[in-house]
């Protein structure tokens, strides 16, 4: 906690001495001639998307791009198309979450982020483009609430489920409290690695990064462009530097949002999310503790905290209607350690339950088996980047010290999101990408300084890993991957970027920084919340 403090406090509060990468007019030239994308795509209207101006398209890739005219497979991209070509700027492809997470809504959500914000002018002079990388399953979207939706039948073939049961609930405690309640989970995730070793055997090599990002450059040849922009949050940050990497001369601007942490990948990466998580759902107990007059949870962080545990004791002995569990109230209450947006919601659905054993808003947000797909490819990808521990006493003594340490509220839980890997019939990692700047025009970072999912210091070793980013610190955020999301200083730099390729001056440390928005940080449950923020949590996948 100190050195985050002492981070936040080198940073200029006030973006200045802004330096343009490359100048508006030099951009301007080589955009002119820019082409609409999709010369030779087959666009048609988008499943389940139901706007009028969004289109979808199927794109075949090679199964392994070491071998361009073999097996093929096909990813799933859709175009929400610019208005405004007079000030063309040129397509900008999007990812909410890395290769596991469905991105084929984001072509409109990006256009209505940035328009909604109060940019409507820069959302119009880019063709926004979303995909669903290799294996996932395509999700619905709601017009109104701009939220993802179930699964629907999409372009993405195939699709990689290995068993939509795995999470079905109720399912055995996430944290075991005897060894057969332990047992129980190993022979659950085994099951899930055996399956998916019978019925994807052949695709499971070709999940990794690599292979998503070589996908990418397969996506931009099909749209007829020889550049692209990147806006990649989360996970998705990890996918653009590997793009980033293996095709410099490919990339016009990016932005990375919640910067994924280079030291720490796989396993380790694993053990340190349990870790800032934690100390971030101690901040929403602090909260609700703050607002106990609405709430009446506790009036201290201890109280609240011990509310939460009582509750999830009661519901491990008597699950509500038999499928909401103590795992399912994890899962709920996982995203309070990712996001300050969703604490109001969240608080309120708990105390509904505690005062009027109301359950209708946590039963409303189960979806249980419809994450089976991202939940796979995530392993998948998981298994080819990096080397995991085989043996499962690793396993189980690092889960055992860090719950006894105090880190109880998601590091069992995170176990078994990644147990699978333990048994995974492909071992990687034999010779990982190098993250490097291979000669990159100058691009941007944005990192909360208390973000619940990837380090603070993992943003600064990106930022040295690729010497031409430039780094916006948004000091005291405690949300993950928050750009677009209300922070008027922090959008206001990604618009300056986006529209005429304006970034921050070269500076030791980070290049400049953004105070959190107190509105979105610290929550005032008695204000309304914009429903633009509840879309931007909901379309973002840290985990």
């Amino acid at each position: 906690m100190k050195r985050l403090v002492v981070v936040a406090a080198a940073v200029a509060v006030v973006v200045s001495g802004t330096v343009a990468a490359g100048s508006p007019a030099e951009r301007a030239d080589a955009r002119a001639g820019a082409p609409a994308a999709g010369p030779g795509i087959a666009w048609r209207d988008c499943p389940g998307l139901m706007t009028g101006r969004a289109e979808c398209a199927q794109i075949e890739v090679p199964l392994d791009h070491r071998k361009p005219h073999g097996k093929k497979i096909h990813v799933g991209i859709s175009i929400y198309r610019a208005t405004d070509r007079a000030n063309y700027k040129g397509v900008l492809l999007t990812n909410p979450g890395g290769v596991s997470a469905s991105g084929l809504l984001n072509s409109m959500a990006m256009h209505n982020w940035l328009a909604g914000r109060g940019f409507p002018e820069l959302a119009a002079q880019y063709d926004m483009i979303g995909m669903d990388p290799r294996g996932v399953e395509t999700l619905d979207f709601n017009p109104i609430a701009e939220e993802p939706g179930p699964p629907i039948e999409g372009d993405t073939d195939p699709v990689l489920s290995c068993d939509k049961g795995h999470k079905k609930p109720p399912l055995p405690d996430y944290t075991p409290s005897s060894a057969a309640e332990e047992r129980a989970w190993i022979a659950r995730s085994k099951k899930y690695a055996d399956d998916c070793a019978k019925k994807y055997g052949w695709l499971l090599p070709h999940m990794g990064t690599v292979d998503h990002a070589h996908d990418i450059d397969v996506v931009r040849r099909a749209l007829g462009v020889e550049k692209i922009n990147y806006y990649g949050f989360s996970h998705a940050t990890h996918l653009g530097a590997a793009y980033a990497t293996l095709f410099p001369n490919r990339i016009d601007r990016m932005i990375w949002d919640g910067v994924s942490d280079p030291r720490t990948l796989g396993y380790k990466a694993m053990l340190e999310q349990s870790r800032l998580i934690e100390r971030n759902i101690g901040f929403w107990y602090e909260w609700a503790a703050k607002w106990d007059s609405v709430y009446r949870l506790g009036k201290t962080r201890r109280e609240v905290e011990a509310t939460y545990w009582r509750v999830r004791d009661q519901l491990k002995k008597q699950p509500i209607q038999g499928r909401y569990g103590p795992d399912e109230l994890d899962d709920y209450v996982l995203n309070t350690g990712m996001s300050t947006t969703v604490w109001v919601e969240n608080t309120q659905a708990l105390a509904d339950w505690v005062h009027k054993q109301d359950a209708t808003w946590l039963l409303d947000n189960m979806h249980p088996g419809a994450d089976d797909s991202p939940f796979a490819v995530r392993n998948a990808a998981d298994a080819v980047d990096t080397r995991w521990p085989r043996d499962w006493k690793t396993w189980h003594d690092d889960a055992v010290r860090m719950h006894e340490k105090g880190y109880r509220s998601i590091t069992w839980s995170n176990v078994w999101h990644h147990a699978p890997i333990a048994f995974w019939p492909v071992r990687g990692g034999s010779s990982p990408l190098e993250l490097k700047d291979r000669g990159l025009p100058g691009f941007l970072l944005i990192h909360g300084s208390l973000d619940g999912v990837f380090p603070v210091e993992g943003a600064f070793a990106m930022h040295r890993r690729f010497p031409s980013s430039r780094l916006l610190l948004e000091v005291g955020g405690k949300s993950h991957a928050n750009s677009l999301n209300g922070n008027k200083c922090v959008d206001g730099v990604v618009a300056a970027y986006l529209g005429d390729g304006t970034l921050p001056g070269n500076r030791p440390g980070a290049d400049a920084g953004c105070e959190a928005d107190p509105a979105i940080n610290d929550p005032d449950p008695n204000a309304t919340e914009p429903e633009t923020t509840r879309a931007t949590s909901a379309a973002r996948t840290p985990r």
